[in-house]
């Protein structure tokens, strides 16, 4: 698992490569990851969009960027955390990504962008 912090926002994520849905000899990898948005900060925010980069080593780089995270746009008091599942294919067997997160301070409507932190996506007979 990793994380990042910014302004008292904590995002962790932890991946795991699905072989079981993954078919190596038709150069389909499936990863799926689990964040969790944790608000350690004196404020109250809501996440309004998100935007990753993935790196594939046998493709260019894709941008998804959408409104909030798998249909929802949490509001985060202090103390409260959010988590969700998500996933990515890759034709090849190695890649990363990362991204950032607007949220929107509800006090003032001030929008910080928060880190996610770059995550390593590796089949597991590829590591050693």
């Amino acid at each position: 698992m990793v994380t990042a912090v910014t302004q008292g926002i904590h995002v962790s994520v932890q991946v795991t490569y699905q072989a079981e849905f993954s078919n190596p000899h038709q150069h389909h990898f499936v990863f799926t990851y689990k964040v969790t948005i944790e608000n350690k900060s004196q404020h109250t925010y809501q996440l309004l969009s998100r935007k990753w980069q993935v790196y594939d080593a046998a493709e260019e780089v894709k941008i998804i960027a959408g409104d909030g995270v798998v249909g929802k746009q949490p509001i985060l008091e202090p103390g409260e955390s959010h988590s969700y599942v998500s996933g990515c294919n890759l034709i090849s067997g190695m890649g990363k990504m990362t991204g950032i997160y607007t949220m929107e301070k509800l006090f003032d409507g001030k929008r910080i962008e928060v880190q996610i932190p770059e995550i390593q996506l590796m089949a597991n007979y590829l590591q050693n």
